[in-house]
């Protein structure tokens, strides 16, 4: 399919999903730098003002279009425009589940890849249990927080980052979480850099770019 049947830098879409209505931006890259994939993007805790606007979010998104793939935010269940409510990322799940079937409808020769910030990267790992992703980019994963271990690690490469000085996910065991898996994620651990970000925006992307770029799939 072509890009008309992907709506591209689209300002609100609404899909449909388990719980009503998803309230969904897309954004395409440059035509002369596009590849087969198509990535979804996941927002931090929806309780605690994680929307697909967060700059976290936000840097992914731009980051894989720079790349060459299309994106999709979307807010979860009971966050901005979409409706249901918080359900404690069971709901969650099937939200980010609908968008990859949906993308999946549109794009349907795309390698699929998921990106998670904060809670939105224990969505994320849950989802790669259950879908076929081609790649899975988790960013600050909540491993005190939720149980993570229930989770096994997904069928493809799948990079973890994480700032040494979070102040809210601690590094430290987010490292031992990572090191005891099999296979083990590719961590990045970035000096210096907090929960948000916070002027490090940069870094995030140029890891990004550093790890993701060598192994971008074919130009379609």
């Amino acid at each position: 399919m072509t890009d008309k049947a992907f709506p591209c830098n689209s300002e609100q879409l609404r899909l449909p999903g388990p719980a009503g209505v998803i309230e969904a931006q897309t954004s395409c890259p440059d035509p002369a730098r596009a590849v087969a994939a198509t990535a979804v993007v996941l927002h931090p805790h929806t309780l605690h003002g994680g929307t697909m606007q967060n700059k976290v979010v936000h840097t992914l998104a731009r980051t894989f279009n720079e790349l060459g793939l299309r994106t999709v935010r979307f807010n979860f269940r009971g966050a901005g425009g979409s409706e249901g409510e918080y359900d404690h990322g069971t709901g969650e799940t099937h939200d980010a589940l609908a968008v990859l079937e949906w993308v999946r409808a549109h794009r349907p020769h795309d390698q699929l890849w998921l990106a998670g910030f904060s809670f939105g990267s224990y969505v994320a790992l849950r989802v790669a249990n259950a879908f076929p992703v081609g790649r899975l980019v988790t960013v600050a994963p909540p491993v005190h927080m939720y149980d993570f271990d229930v989770l096994a690690p997904p069928h493809c490469p799948w990079l973890v980052i994480q700032g040494d000085q979070d102040e809210i996910v601690p590094a430290e065991q987010v490292t031992t979480w990572a090191q005891r898996l099999n296979p083990a994620p590719e961590l990045r651990v970035l000096p210096g850099v907090g929960h948000f970000f916070h002027q490090r925006l940069h870094d995030l992307r140029a890891v990004l770019t550093e790890s993701l770029a060598p192994t971008l799939p074919a130009v379609p």
